[in-house]
């Protein structure tokens, strides 16, 4: 049952005498066109002054059962410097206090829809990636697809203010280029190696990052890494070890491009650390990322060309005996999502701290390694499931560890 409600108005005028008695003297709040009584949990009344007189609104003082008058919050008085004390409500209904919880549940909702999309973006882009270069063996050519791709989506992007454009400043670009050159890399070596192994001895590889990022780390950064971190990465290295040997589809040149993309793609993170110009004119995760792209874009393009030629044009498919429209809509398929999964990664990295990150990068790749197997029905024997197993488990530990302080005296 709800309490009942009292309002109080500024005067009462009392017919047949000119005498107004001024109600609830007891504390005198001047009302005026900004200022309102506020009360807290209740069914509510109050008057505001208006031009045309007063005006009910859904405000007021509240009785409830087991009291007289109900108490505000602890903070919801705050004096004005100018015409006296306001009240302000908490919550003024039972619906508005469950506000927060309805905003938490879409959080939660957004955020796990954003790892659901980068789950699904990274399994399609290696699928129809590896359709593409089992028939097409150009992988700087393929390389050269995505990044032109993603720095179209970019400028159209940029161009329709889907999101702001930013100002480069000339120390920027300076501080950009050596990440967009490793990012480069990094990306070409990736499809190298897809091209001559399965994708999941691919990725099973790539769970080797860990280890080169210690590594360029203490050289370059000089950050030692505690116990922990040194013991999680012997299952790392171990269990790449026992998957390689037993590797149905092992190739050394898509070994070392694997190996390659895990130097590159680190180097770019401590790179990012010890190049990037001055906090106060960093820019967020995003734009970086679409400048890189860009980047990488002019850089690749000359390269591809003078190395692999023109290989991408109909004539020249249907004279190697491709089917131009399959390869066309699966390397289109292939580009969006390569865009698309590196996006919406950086967009998880601003809702939630770098060692959940991490986490969730783990377990996407093992999404990735059983999806790719399934798919492409790649011989796997128990030893080497066991091996990429153990890499796997060491990689999920080293995010876990990786935070861990060494103690100082």
């Amino acid at each position: 049952m709800q309490g009942a409600t009292i309002a109080f108005a500024p005067s009462i005028s009392l017919p047949g005498g000119s005498r107004k008695f001024a109600a609830a003297r007891f504390s005198p709040l001047p009302i005026s066109h900004s200022k309102r009584l506020r009360l807290i949990n209740a069914p509510h009344l109050s008057f505001s002054a208006a031009s045309s007189g007063w005006k009910l609104s859904p405000i007021g003082c509240s009785l409830k059962q087991s009291s007289w008058i109900s108490e505000p919050d602890p903070g919801s008085l705050e004096t004005d410097s100018d015409d006296g004390v306001r009240v302000q409500a908490a919550a003024a209904s039972a619906g508005e206090a469950g506000i927060p919880n309805s905003k938490n549940f879409e959080d939660t909702l957004v955020l796990g829809t954003l790892f659901v999309l980068w789950f699904l973006f990274n399994i399609y882009f290696n699928i129809y990636n590896k359709q593409v270069l089992k028939v097409f063996h150009y992988p700087l050519t393929v390389t050269l697809v995505q990044f032109a791709f993603g720095a179209a989506l970019v400028t159209l992007m940029w161009t329709l203010n889907l999101y702001r454009r930013p100002k480069i400043s000339g120390a920027q670009l300076a501080a950009i280029l050596p990440l967009a050159v490793v990012h480069t890399l990094g990306n070409l070596f990736t499809n190298m190696s897809l091209g001559k192994v399965s994708v999941s001895f691919t990725h099973t590889i790539k769970a080797m990052e860990p280890f080169f990022s210690v590594v360029l780390s203490g050289m370059f950064l000089g950050e030692s890494p505690t116990l922990w971190v040194v013991a999680s990465l012997v299952p790392v290295v171990g269990g790449v070890g026992l998957a390689s040997m037993t590797e149905a589809s092992f190739d050394w040149v898509g070994f070392w491009s694997a190996m390659a993309s895990n130097l590159t793609n680190q180097s770019r993170n401590v790179l990012s650390k010890k190049l990037m110009v001055k906090k106060e004119e960093s820019l967020d995760n995003i734009t970086l990322f679409s400048i890189i792209t860009i980047m990488s874009f002019i850089l690749i393009a000359p390269v591809a060309l003078f190395v692999e030629g023109v290989k991408f044009t109909p004539s020249y498919l249907q004279a190697a005996g491709v089917n131009v429209q399959d390869i066309y809509t699966r390397s289109l398929v292939a580009a969006l999502c390569f865009h698309a999964y590196q996006q919406v990664s950086y967009m998880i990295l601003q809702r939630v701290s770098p060692v959940t990150h991490s986490v969730a990068n783990c377990v996407k790749r093992v999404v990735v390694i059983v999806t790719s197997v399934l798919f492409f029905r790649t011989p796997v024997s128990l030893i080497n499931a066991i091996g990429t197993g153990i890499a796997l488990a060491g990689v999920f530990i080293y995010s876990r560890v990786k935070r861990i302080k060494p103690k100082t005296d």
